[in-house]
């Protein structure tokens, strides 16, 4: 398949904010856990084997948790006009027609990226445009690829007025170990490609509805990049 436009080199990965607080406690009890260990046992009953393993473990989920609040900074380089670039990096589970009833109540066209623990979970605006709509709703935890997660998880719910291309709805879906969704989008604002639509904590899933005439320019099982896979091409303006 191919791209739009060229995507821009990352020039570089720093923290997402929204991991400080955990990754500073997290690392502290990680720290004192340690110590306490180092002195039972390799003081008191010289098992030095039981503190480096325990060393091990809590170097490995430190690095894990550092892996999952990666925020790679990228920029979309071509027109954007019409297009419509992954929210999040992930693997699309889901294209398909559906019928989308909680807000257009009308036949949509559906776009699901899973982000799993290891995936970058930042979430980008997909298209650029004025937030219309947000609105948060409580739900169940089921596994995120789940059919069934999309209408009954807890889920945020973006809807996004294009210029010339009608509504776009985003929808941050939590999963059965994310329990915090993160959205930056106020309505009423302008948003634009390149800018970060929130944050979900742990595996989780992003929805993307679209027009039923869009081109969709990815399959079942190809993995995203948020922000530089372009999922989809809008190809005029939606009829009421």
């Amino acid at each position: 398949m191919k791209s739009l436009g060229k995507i821009k080199k990352i020039k570089k990965i720093r923290l997402h904010h929204e991991g400080t607080s955990t990754l500073t406690v997290s690392g502290l009890l990680l720290l004192v856990l340690n110590a306490l260990c180092f002195w039972i046992f390799v003081h008191l009953l010289h098992l030095d084997f039981i503190f480096y393993t325990v060393l091990g473990v809590s170097l490995v989920v430190y690095a894990i948790m550092v892996n999952f609040f990666r925020c790679p900074i990228r920029y979309f380089q071509g027109e954007t006009d019409g297009v419509v670039v992954a929210p999040a990096d992930g693997k699309v589970v889901v294209v398909e027609d559906v019928e989308e009833n909680e807000y257009f109540r009308a036949p949509r066209k559906m776009v699901s990226i899973f982000m799993s623990l290891t995936n970058v979970h930042a979430n980008w605006f997909p298209v650029d445009g004025v937030v219309k709509k947000v609105e948060h709703e409580n739900g169940n935890f089921h596994k995120a690829w789940l059919p069934k997660a999309s209408m009954e998880n807890e889920r945020s719910t973006i809807v996004i007025e294009t210029e010339q291309y009608g509504e776009i709805l985003v929808r941050q879906i939590a999963g059965a170990i994310a329990r915090r969704i993160v959205t930056y989008a106020r309505e009423g604002d302008s948003c634009f490609i390149d800018e970060h639509l929130g944050f979900i904590k742990f595996g989780s899933r992003v929805d993307v509805f679209l027009p039923l005439d869009a081109e969709v320019l990815v399959k079942i099982g190809q993995p995203t990049v948020g922000n530089s896979t372009v999922i989809a091409r809008l190809n005029g303006k939606e009829q009421p």
